[in-house]
């Protein structure tokens, strides 16, 4: 016998509703911030809301803000992502969406509060070790292909076993693709080779409309600009393709103690002047930093000092109060392991260093880019990695320096007497950054990076976020513009002044890519308008 047709539908309708009343009356506690509907999508699965993975994402490095979301996306593939984004987008009220890679950011900036959190690293347990790849062609010569959740010590590894390795680096290696492009990614590399952003190809990202786009200089190149140094504004980085230069082998690396702050910056000045890419003569890495009485020449960031040298070395800071360390690197290979010394030389002749503090080091490629790994696990075993992060990051414009070492380094910094984590001080050229980038830097054409990467204990990390703010005050009363590095900012106002010039053309972006400012909350730079 024929079945009625009205029947069956109207059986497949209550068989419906039934599933869709089923599942509401298992309705999570997110459901009070997020749209129920979002359950019945092939992505709920993934999402959780144990208090086990909100806690697991509800802080971050800094260990200072504290938001929880109201779940988080552990996806197990790109799809994952785009139908997340591309559901709030649809949605009548949208909610907000914040990737995570490795948690490393230390305002915030990778949270989001009542909204939902990517953890990118989910998806490095789905790729089966396709998520970094290198490849060939003669337009660009050997380059990566890089998933945005993995982390940079996995593609030197990945990339050393073709020979090849990028050329720009941060100074800490576990830290994802997606955050650092977001930032810049700077180190003593960034001198010769620019920032990270200024070594990408090709993107593929995630808009905040839930689109998924490949873009390039060349194609999309409005979203390619806009999301290198975007600080996640504009979409969430899926893949980047990296350059590549054959990788070296060893490293000589050096150290150079300076009493006098004229002449530690004008070596480091002297020695930036040589940074042509295929410049064989030009050093591969300069870094400077600062040794005061209150810490250890020997710190987290790498134990390169002798022991039998401490003494000595400690000796020098007790008498000028600050002494400035000059840091330097020589790459080589099979090729130029018998001249390379004969090049390190050159570039040290007539330096003005302290005499007798000269330090040398040769190391394996790998174990220099990979230096801080050993000052982090120490600080595990200690308990003291997990610990607050007040740290403020700068860039200074040259002309501006000497104000900055008298009325920051020694009439605030030395005079509170509370700084025992790393300083550094260092410059940068400015023609190694496009300016189409997202990414804010000083108008001079060079200037210099400075990092307080303090860390204190649980009930004194206020200290040390007064003295940043002093030393933000200082420079906004001494009419020193300066530019924040990993900005944070609680107004929209002081977010307009931090773009300057770039401001508009940053909110013109927002607009297109994110309309309705979904993406990376944290940052609180769109949250008040």
């Amino acid at each position: 016998m024929a079945e009625n047709p009205i029947i069956t539908i109207c059986l497949m309708a209550i068989l419906f509703i039934t599933r869709l009343a089923s599942t509401l009356g298992k309705s999570k506690p997110w459901t009070g911030f997020l749209p129920p509907q979002i359950q019945t999508l092939d992505f709920a699965r993934h999402l959780h809301v144990e208090p086990d993975a909100i806690k697991s994402v509800s802080s971050d490095y800094g260990n200072i803000v504290h938001e929880n979301p109201a779940a988080v996306l552990y996806p197990s593939s790109i799809e994952d992502i785009t139908s997340l984004i591309k559901f709030s987008y649809n949605n009548y009220t949208p909610f907000t969406v914040a990737a995570r890679g490795h948690g490393h950011s230390v305002g915030g900036q990778a949270m989001a509060s009542n909204g939902v959190v990517v953890d990118m690293t989910s998806l490095r347990n789905h790729k089966n070790g396709t998520g970094i790849t290198v490849s060939k062609c003669p337009s660009l010569g050997f380059y990566a292909d890089v998933g945005g959740e993995q982390l940079w010590i996995d593609v030197l590894h990945s990339t050393m076993e073709h020979g090849f390795a990028p050329v720009s680096w941060t100074d800490y290696l576990y830290l994802s693709v997606g955050g650092t492009l977001s930032n810049a990614g700077i180190s003593g590399t960034t001198f010769r080779y620019g920032p990270q952003i200024s070594n990408v190809y090709e993107m593929d990202v995630v808009t905040g409309k839930g689109e998924l786009v490949t873009c390039s200089s060349h194609t999309n190149s409005e979203l390619f600009y806009a999301v290198l140094g975007g600080l996640g504004q504009f979409g969430i980085i899926t893949r980047a393709r990296i350059a590549l230069e054959p990788a070296p082998k060893r490293v000589k690396w050096v150290r150079m103690l300076y009493s006098d702050f004229s002449a530690f910056t004008r070596d480091q000045e002297r020695l930036i002047s040589i940074n042509g890419r295929k410049q064989k003569n030009a050093l591969d890495y300069l870094e400077g930093s600062l040794l005061m009485a209150q810490g250890p020449p020997n710190n987290w960031r790498s134990s390169f000092f002798p022991s039998s040298d401490i003494p000595k070395i400690m000796s020098l800071v007790t008498q000028h109060a600050i002494i400035y360390c000059l840091e330097v690197a020589k790459y080589y290979d099979d090729g130029t392991r018998y001249t390379v010394d004969k090049d390190l030389q050159q570039f040290l002749k007539g330096l003005s260093f302290v005499a007798g503090f000269m330090f040398e080091k040769d190391v394996s490629f790998v174990d220099f880019l990979n230096r801080v790994r050993s000052g982090e696990q120490k600080l595990h075993s200690q308990g003291l990695w997990d610990v607050p992060h007040p740290w403020l990051n700068l860039f200074l414009p040259k002309s501006r320096i000497l104000e900055f070492n008298k009325g920051v380094f020694h009439d605030l910094v030395l005079k509170r007497n509370i700084t025992t984590g790393v300083v550094l001080f260092y410059p940068m050229n400015r023609k190694k950054w496009d300016d189409k980038m997202s990414a804010v830097i000083p108008e001079e054409d060079i200037f210099y990076t400075v990092g307080f990467l303090h860390s204190s204990g649980f009930n004194d990390w206020q200290a040390y976020d007064h003295q940043n703010k002093d030393i933000l005050k200082f420079c906004d009363k001494a009419g020193i513009e300066i530019k924040q590095y990993m900005p944070l900012y609680n107004s929209n106002k002081e977010w307009i002044n931090h773009f300057g010039s770039k401001w508009r053309n940053f909110r013109e972006r927002k607009a297109q890519f994110d309309p309705k400012m979904m993406l990376s909350p944290g940052q609180r730079i769109f949250n008040d308008i």
